[in-house]
C-alpha cells in the first residue's frame, strides 16, 4: 500500500512550502498592487469633482499612479524576460506559457483600447459641449434676475420703513414701544428697533426685545442715513451655503423726522428687519453657485480635459498592465503542472526516483501531478524492494562464499562435460592445485588428477543412470591420490567424496582429506597389535632366559672345553637375543600405552636448552647446534612428552648424519621460529644425512617403517602420535638444493598458550 507522496518526505514538504509561499507572495503582491491602484483611481475620481482638491492633489495622485504603473510595467518586463529566457532554452511549457500570456493580454488590451478611444472622444466632445454660449447667457440672466429681485425687495422695505417713521414723529421715547409693535405687524417684520443719534437703544419690538446686547448700526450706516434719509441692506447671503436660508434677511434704516426745528432736538433712527423668502434664497444661491462653477470650469477647461484624459489613460494602462500580469500568473498556474510533470519525467528517465513535487490544487492538472508523484513513489518503493532483495541475495551469496572459503572440505562445481565452474580454497588446498585459475578447464586436464577426474565422471554417470530407479540424491565414494602432482609432497592422499546434481545440469562435488583419519586408524590398529604382541611375546621371554642360564649352570664343568665354550656362547646368544626382544617388547608397550597429554603453558626454548646438556660434544659423536628464536611465546604442551619428541628427533638426526660421513655439514640443527602471521611456534630438526627414500616419505609416520638396519620404526610414529595429542602439524621433507639432497627436516607447529 502506498501513501500520498506529498506527506512522505522532507523534499515533498519543502516543495509544498516553497510552492505555497510563492503563491501567497504572488497573491499578496497582486492584491496590494490592485488595492493601491484602486485607491488611487478612487482618489483621482474624487478629485475631479472638487476643483480645489484637484488643483491641490492632482499632481501627487497622478505621480503615485504613474509609479504604480511603472512598477507593474517592471514586473511585466521581468516576467517577459524570464519567459524569453525559458523560450530560448527550449524548456517544456515555455511556448504554451507565452501563448497564454499573449491571449490574456490581447483579451485585456483590445477591449480596453476600444473603450479608451470611445471614451477619449466622448470626454473631449462632452467638455466642449458643457461651455455653450446659451448656457452662459442663461446663467448670467439668472444671476441678474436674482440680484434685481433682491434689490427690489430691499428698496421696497426701505420705502415702507421711511413711511412708517411718520408715526414716530410726535411720539416720545417712553411710548415708542407701542408704535414699534404696530409698525412690525404692518410691515410683517421680525424685528423693529428705534436707535438714538449716538446708537443707543431707545425701544424695540420683536426678537431684539430679548437680546441683552442687540447689534447696533455701524457709524458708517448712520452717516449714510443722515445723507440719504433711508437705506436697506441684505444680510446672510455671504457664505453661499444652505445656512443662508434661515439667516438671510433685509435690514432697512430710516431717519425719524423731528417734530420741530431746533439745535436741541435728537435725531432718531428706525431699523426694520424682514426675512427673505426661503425659496428665493435657495434659488439665488443655486444660480450664483452654478454660475461660479461654470466660470471656474470655463477658465480651466483645458486642465479639466487633460485631467479626464490623463485619468482615463492611466486607468487604461493599469488595466492593461494588470491584465498582462494576470495573464502571466494564470498562464504560469496552467503551465506549472506541465513543467513539473516534464521535469519529473526527465528525472525518472534518468533513473532518479526521488520523491517528486505535487500540486495541492483541486483541478485535473493538480491531480495529475499527484498521481505522477504517487507512481514515482511506487516505482521507488519497488526499486528499493528489489535493491533490498538483491542485497539479501548478495549477502546470502557472500555468506555462502565465506562458508565455502572457510570449509575444510573441498567443493567443486562441474558441468556435464567435467569442466570446472567454481571451486573453494579448500579444494585447492586438498588437491594442491590452484583451481581458482583453472575455471572453465576440464578437471582431467590437470596434472595428477586425470585418474581422479575420470573416476568422478564415471561416478556421476552411474549416479544419473541409477537415480530414476532408486531415487538417489547423492553418491559417495573413497578415492586415493598417489601424490604424484607437481609440487606436492610424495604421500598418498585419501579422499572421501560425495556428488549431487544441481539445477542447470551442473554437478556438485564435495570431498575431504581423511588421510590423517586413516593414519590415526592405522596408528590405533598398530597400537592394538603392539599391545597384544607385547603381551604374547613378553611372557615366554623370561622362562627362555632362565632356562638357558640354568642349563649353563647345570652343564658347566661336565663338558669338554670345546663343548663348554659352545655352551657358553650359545647361552650368551640366547640371553642377548632375549634382552633385545625385551627391549622391542618394551617399545611396543610404550607406543601402545602412551598416556594422554597434559597441556600447560610451556617455554619451548627453555625445554630445549635444558635437554641440550645431554648432547654436549663430550657426550655425542655428532654435535647439535641450536638456533632458538627469542620472540617465541609460550606454547600449550606436555613437558614430558615433548622431551621424548625432542630426544627421538635428535637421535634420528644424529643417526642419519653419522650414517653420511661425506655430507657437507657434520652437525644437527635444532631450530625454533615464531610465525607471527600463523600465530604458531615451529620446532625444526635438520640433519645432514642422505634423506628419506620416496617410499619412506609416504609412510614415514607409520609404525615399523624405518631405514635403520636395527631400528623398530616407532620413533617417528611416537612423534606423530604426541603431535596429534598437542594439535600440532608435523611435516617431513628432504632438504634439496640444486637437485642435491642435503639431508632431511622434521618440523612441528605448536599453538600458542592463551
Amino acid at each position: 500500500m502506498t501513501h500520498p507522496v506529498e506527506s512522505d518526505t522532507e523534499a515533498d514538504r519543502f516543495f509544498r512550502k516553497r510552492s505555497r509561499a510563492r503563491r501567497v507572495a504572488l497573491t499578496i503582491g497582486a492584491a496590494i498592487m490592485a488595492l493601491i491602484g484602486l485607491v488611487l483611481l478612487v482618489l483621482l475620481a474624487q478629485a475631479t469633482n472638487n476643483r480645489e482638491l484637484y488643483e491641490r492633489n492632482y499632481g501627487r495622485l497622478f505621480a503615485i499612479n504613474v509609479v504604480v504603473a511603472i512598477l507593474l510595467l517592471g514586473v511585466i518586463t521581468w516576467v517577459s524576460l524570464r519567459l524569453l529566457v525559458r523560450l530560448r532554452q527550449g524548456r517544456f511549457g515555455s511556448r504554451l506559457l507565452v501563448k497564454l500570456a499573449a491571449i490574456f493580454a490581447l483579451v485585456g488590451f483590445a477591449p480596453g483600447l476600444l473603450i479608451y478611444v470611445v471614451s477619449y472622444q466622448f470626454v473631449s466632445r462632452s467638455i466642449e459641449s458643457w461651455f455653450d454660449v446659451k448656457v452662459e447667457g442663461a446663467l448670467d440672466a439668472g444671476v441678474n434676475l436674482g440680484r434685481v429681485t433682491l434689490d427690489t425687495l430691499a428698496n421696497d422695505l426701505a420705502n415702507k420703513t421711511r413711511a412708517a417713521t411718520n408715526q414716530l414723529t410726535e411720539t416720545p421715547d417712553a411710548s415708542a414701544g407701542f408704535f414699534l409693535e404696530r409698525i412690525r405687524e404692518q410691515l410683517a417684520a421680525t424685528d423693529v428697533v428705534l436707535w438714538g443719534s449716538t446708537g443707543q437703544l431707545i425701544a424695540s419690538a420683536g426678537q431684539s426685545r430679548y437680546d441683552l446686547n442687540p447689534e447696533r448700526p455701524t457709524t458708517q450706516q448712520l452717516r449714510t442715513l443722515r445723507s440719504q434719509r433711508s437705506n436697506a441692506v441684505i444680510e446672510g447671503l455671504e457664505d453661499g451655503t444652505l445656512n443662508a436660508v434661515s439667516n438671510a434677511r433685509i435690514k432697512a434704516f430710516a431717519v425719524v423726522p423731528s417734530p420741530g426745528v431746533g439745535l436741541s432736538s435728537e435725531t432718531r433712527y428706525l431699523q426694520v428687519t424682514q426675512p427673505l423668502p426661503p425659496s428665493l434664497v435657495v434659488n439665488a444661491i443655486a444660480v450664483t453657485e452654478a454660475n461660479r462653477e461654470y466660470q471656474e470650469r470655463a477658465l480651466g477647461r483645458d486642465g479639466l480635459r487633460r485631467m479626464y484624459i490623463g485619468t482615463l489613460t492611466l486607468s487604461l494602462f493599469m488595466a492593461v498592465f494588470g491584465a498582462v500580469l494576470l495573464a502571466v500568473l494564470l498562464g504560469n498556474q496552467i503551465a506549472r503542472p506541465l513543467l513539473l510533470l516534464a521535469d519529473g519525467v526527465r528525472q525518472v528517465a534518468a533513473g532518479d526516483l526521488t520523491p517528486k513535487a505535487a500540486l495541492q490544487s483541486k483541478d485535473e492538472l493538480g491531480g495529475l501531478t499527484r498521481s505522477f508523484a504517487e507512481m514515482t513513489q511506487q516505482l521507488a518503493d519497488a526499486r528499493n524492494a528489489v535493491q533490498v532483495s538483491m542485497e539479501a541475495v548478495n549477502a546470502a551469496r557472500a555468506n555462502l562464499q565465506t562458508i565455502l572459503d572457510n570449509l575444510t572440505a573441498g567443493v567443486i562445481v562441474l558441468d556435464a562435460a567435467g569442466h570446472i565452474l567454481s571451486s573453494n580454497p579448500g579444494a585447492a588446498r586438498i588437491l594442491r592445485v590452484p583451481l581458482d585459475s583453472q575455471q572453465g578447464r576440464p578437471l582431467k586436464s590437470m596434472d595428477g588428477l586425470q585418474d581422479f577426474a575420470t573416476r568422478v565422471q564415471a561416478q556421476f554417470e552411474a549416479f544419473e543412470s541409477q537415480q530414476g530407479q532408486h531415487a538417489l540424491d547423492h553418491w559417495q565414494q573413497t578415492f586415493e591420490l598417489d601424490g604424484a602432482m607437481p609440487g606436492a609432497p610424495p604421500d598418498t592422499i585419501t579422499l572421501v567424496a560425495r556428488g549431487a546434481e544441481l539445477p542447470g545440469s551442473a554437478r556438485l562435488l564435495v570431498f575431504d582429506d581423511i588421510s590423517e583419519i586413516v593414519s590415526a586408524q592405522r596408528a590405533q590398529a598398530w597400537g592394538e597389535v603392539a599391545r597384544r604382541l607385547a603381551h604374547e611375546i613378553k611372557n615366554p621371554l623370561t622362562p627362555i632366559q632362565l632356562s638357558a642360564e640354568r642349563l649353563e649352570m647345570k652343564l658347566a664343568g661336565k663338558l669338554t672345553d670345546t663343548d663348554g665354550v659352545m655352551l657358553t656362547k650359545s647361552v650368551k646368544t640366547i640371553v642377548d637375543q632375549v634382552d633385545a626382544m625385551k627391549r622391542l617388547v618394551n617399545e611396543f608397550r610404550d607406543y601402545a600405552r602412551l598416556p594422554a597429554a597434559q597441556l600447560r603453558p610451556l617455554d619451548l626454548n627453555a625445554l630445549i636448552a635444558d635437554l641440550l646438556h645431554l648432547y654436549a660434544p663430550e657426550n655425542a659423536i655428532v654435535p647439535v647446534t641450536t638456533e632458538l628464536d627469542p620472540r617465541c611465546p609460550p606454547i600449550q604442551g606436555d613437558a614430558q612428552q615433548l622431551r621424548q619428541v625432542v630426544h627421538n628427533l635428535l637421535q634420528n638426526a644424529q643417526d642419519a648424519t653419522e650414517a653420511n660421513p661425506s655430507g657437507p655439514r657434520q652437525s644437527v640443527v635444532i631450530r625454533t621460529q615464531w610465525l607471527e602471521a600463523a600465530h604458531r611456534v615451529r620446532l625444526s630438526v635438520l640433519d645432514c644425512g642422505t634423506g628419506f627414500p620416496e617410499h619412506i616419505l609416504k609412510r614415514a609416520f607409520e609404525p615399523y617403517v624405518t631405514t635403520k638396519p636395527r631400528g623398530t620404526g616407532l620413533g617417528l610414529a611416537v612423534v606423530k602420535k604426541i603431535a596429534d595429542e598437542h594439535g600440532a602439524r608435523v611435516d617431513l621433507a628432504n632438504r634439496v638444493t640444486d637437485g642435491t639432497i642435503l639431508g632431511a627436516q622434521v618440523s612441528l607447529s605448536f599453538t600458542v598458550a592463551s
